[in-house]
């Protein structure tokens, strides 16, 4: 932040007082409230660590600050009436608690201030329009925290809502479409370039399993915050990148997703976790391979080729596959047999590509800066047993 753009925060709230102080409709009361809200304003504008520390963290956006007060604080010379300028003070105000709150801990080290509670009376402008402090804040009572237990692997997984009338109605081709599986793949990348936090990807049919590492903070480990951080981007860059993988195929209407977080405590826990979606990738696939080859080859109805599966096992499905459409199930693509697995490249040190700075930047949001993110390997392969972990020791690393 440039030394002229301090000057004229400074300079804006105590204009503000000046001409507050000089309005017919002011009380003793309320100018005592905004000279001493001001006072602490500029004393924190004036202090040489503060600006340190301003500039180091928040400087993208405090510049805008005095360009946006501006616009509405009067010229010299023009005074405007006691409301609008308790408003442009106000503005000064909650920069100010904007600042202090978000990096308060940091704030007061720094600067040597005493305890946050201290200074409550220079946050809280009655006259003011704001939420906090005012008697309405009891409601928030009513949020309910869910913090997720330290120390456990945690899994977002994200399914698709009624994805087969939405593969119906968009033409998929059965048993499998390697457009929309590609389609899903990215979009999960895309989730996995956001959040460096993630070891691991795991997808199949229409659904994807993102692993957290058991030591992230990525927003204080709340769930229900990180659930819908990664459904919503999912989803939306599932219709963005729709039309790369279905260039002849119009959205029809907007695809959905639904997620859920599950923590696993040991690394045992989160491999069968893998294992038994994996498992049911396999399962699946063989089943949905005999049944449409049973409808599209031999003519049956859909009810007719779910009775004649009934009851079979993977051996009478394959034997089914073999004997009647000569085809042998281990030689189609691992994507479908397999399903696709996500994980960063590794360092020449055989550590992950993972950033510590991104943990710590996501820990209360976003706001951090970090730098380029590393991108993702796509594999299909067995992560069953246990050749796939001995190969990437990393992904289990107790470091993050």
């Amino acid at each position: 932040m440039r030394a002229q753009h301090y000057q004229v925060l400074s300079s804006l709230t105590q204009t503000g007082l000046g001409v507050i102080k000089t309005s017919p409709a002011l009380t003793p009361a309320v100018f005592e409230r905004a000279q001493s809200s001001a006072a602490f304003i500029v004393g924190l504008i004036k202090n040489a660590k503060f600006r340190a520390i301003v500039n180091a963290l928040t400087s993208r956006e405090i510049d805008k600050v005095p360009h946006n007060i501006a616009e509405t604080l009067p010229t010299p010379g023009v005074r405007k009436t006691w409301i609008g300028c308790v408003h442009n003070l106000v503005q000064i105000q909650r920069r100010a608690v904007y600042l202090y709150e978000r990096h308060q801990k940091t704030f007061r080290d720094l600067l040597h201030l005493p305890a946050a509670a201290s200074h409550s009376r220079y946050f809280h402008d009655r006259a003011g329009p704001k939420m906090a402090k005012s008697k309405f804040e009891y409601v928030r009572q009513f949020e309910a925290d869910d913090p997720c237990l330290p120390n456990c692997w945690l899994v977002v997984r994200i399914d698709g809502k009624a994805f087969h009338k939405f593969t119906d109605t968009h033409h998929y081709m059965k048993p499998n479409d390697e457009r929309g599986l590609s389609l899903m793949t990215r979009a999960a990348q895309t989730v996995m370039s956001e959040f460096n936090e993630i070891v691991l990807s795991y997808g199949q049919s229409d659904e994807y399993s993102f692993v957290f590492h058991k030591n992230c903070k990525l927003y204080n480990r709340r769930a229900s915050k990180i659930m819908t951080n990664v459904v919503s981007l999912f989803a939306s860059s599932f219709t963005l990148y729709w039309p790369r993988f279905f260039n002849s195929q119009d959205l029809q209407y907007p695809p959905s997703f639904d997620g859920r977080v599950v923590l696993y405590p040991s690394d045992e826990n989160l491999r069968d976790y893998l294992s038994w979606r994996q498992a049911d990738c396999h399962i699946n696939n063989l089943y949905n391979t005999c049944f449409w080859k049973l409808v599209q080859d031999k003519g049956l109805t859909p009810n007719r080729a779910a009775d004649r599966l009934k009851g079979t096992l993977s051996s009478d499905k394959n034997e089914l596959l073999f004997s009647e459409f000569n085809i042998n199930y281990n030689n189609l693509p691992e994507l479908f047999r397999k399903g696709s697995v996500l994980i960063r490249p590794k360092t020449t040190d055989g550590e992950s590509l993972s950033s510590e700075r991104s943990i710590n930047n996501h820990s209360k949001g976003h706001e951090g800066k970090t730098s380029k993110k590393p991108g993702s390997i796509v594999l299909h392969t067995d992560i069953i047993g246990k050749q796939f972990w001995e190969d990437n020791p990393h992904i289990l690393n107790s470091k993050i």
